[in-house]
């Protein structure tokens, strides 16, 4: 069964920093593509970062660009996120998700609760 799990969430104040982890079992990371979205209260879930399973490459949300670093440790199975100058539209639940581009077969995590607050 696989099982995708996030930590790292927590109360940080604007301009701080977090690193969020998501640890894959059940599942060769390697396979994968992966990214995090995500949602703020009573709004849609929005993508944030991808990172390629292939060549590393990355891309990033405008709102997150210059401020938020993707990467992978596919040995560990591991996605991580270093979110730094964090804002207070940063506030959402955070989730990784494993996918195959251009298929139907992806994976969610449960989510990480991430606020931002003075």
């Amino acid at each position: 069964q696989v099982q995708l799990v996030e930590s790292g969430g927590g109360l940080v104040q604007p301009g701080g920093s977090l690193r969020l982890s998501c640890k894959g079992s059940g599942i060769t990371f390697g396979r994968y593509a992966l990214s995090w979205w995500r949602q703020e209260l009573g709004k849609e879930r929005e993508w944030v970062a991808n990172i390629s399973n292939v060549d590393d490459g990355t891309n990033y949300a405008n709102s997150v660009k210059g401020r938020f670093t993707i990467s992978r440790d596919d040995a560990e199975n591991t996605l991580y996120l270093q979110m730094n100058s964090l804002k207070l539209e940063d506030t959402a639940v955070y989730y990784c998700k494993a996918f195959i581009p251009r298929s139907d077969n992806d994976y969610w995590g449960q989510g990480t609760q991430v606020t931002v607050s003075s």
